[in-house]
C-alpha cells in the first residue's frame, strides 16, 4: 500500500512516497512529471524515517549517498539509465552522453535525458548532477534553479 509524507527541505517541500517500507516517489513541488496526487496514497508521517534522517545529513553536508529501499517503476532502458545515475559521485557532474555511454546506448543521448527527466525518486538518484555538453545547466525537472542549489550545495563540502 502506498502512503506518503511531506517534509521541508531547502530546495522547498518534498513528497515521500511510500510502498510497502520501500521509496517509490521523491517529488518537489511543481515539478515536471509529477503524478496525479491521489497515486501517493493517504498522508502518514511516520513513512520513511530513514529517508527523513538521510536527507537531513545530505543536505547538512553529512551524506554523500543514500541507501534506502527503491520500489521505483520504469521501463527497462530508464531503470538503466537511474541505475547509472547512482554511479555519478557526489560533488562531481557527467554530461547527458556520458550517460548515454555507461550505459552502452552511446547515440541515445535524448532517450538518457528523457529518462533522466522522469527519475521518480529525485536527489536520492542524482538526477541533478548530469548537464548537458561543455557543462551547461540544461533542463531539471524541478527547475534549473533547483539543480543549481544542489550542486552548489554537494561543492561546498
Amino acid at each position: 500500500m502506498r502512503t506518503h509524507t511531506i517534509v521541508d527541505s531547502p530546495v522547498g517541500p518534498l513528497t515521500l512516497v511510500d510502498d510497502d517500507g520501500a521509496l517509490a516517489g521523491l517529488y518537489m513541488a511543481d515539478q515536471r512529471h509529477l503524478p496525479a496526487a491521489a497515486s501517493f496514497g493517504p498522508r502518514d508521517d511516520e513513512v520513511q524515517p530513514a529517508l527523513r534522517d538521510q536527507l537531513t545529513a545530505y543536505f547538512a553536508g553529512e551524506l554523500r549517498e543514500f541507501d534506502v529501499p527503491l520500489a521505483v517503476v520504469g521501463t527497462p532502458f530508464q531503470q538503466a539509465v537511474w541505475a547509472a545515475l547512482r554511479e555519478v559521485p557526489y560533488a562531481t557532474t557527467c554530461t547527458y552522453g556520458d550517460l548515454a555511454a555507461a550505459i552502452g546506448r552511446p547515440t541515445a543521448v535524448r532517450a538518457v535525458g528523457a529518462a533522466n527527466g522522469r527519475n521518480p525518486v529525485c536527489i536520492v538518484v542524482p538526477c541533478h548532477r548530469v548537464v548537458g555538453s561543455g557543462g551547461a545547466m540544461t533542463g531539471y525537472a524541478g527547475g534549473v534553479e533547483r539543480k543549481q542549489l544542489l550542486l552548489a550545495l554537494e561543492q561546498q563540502r
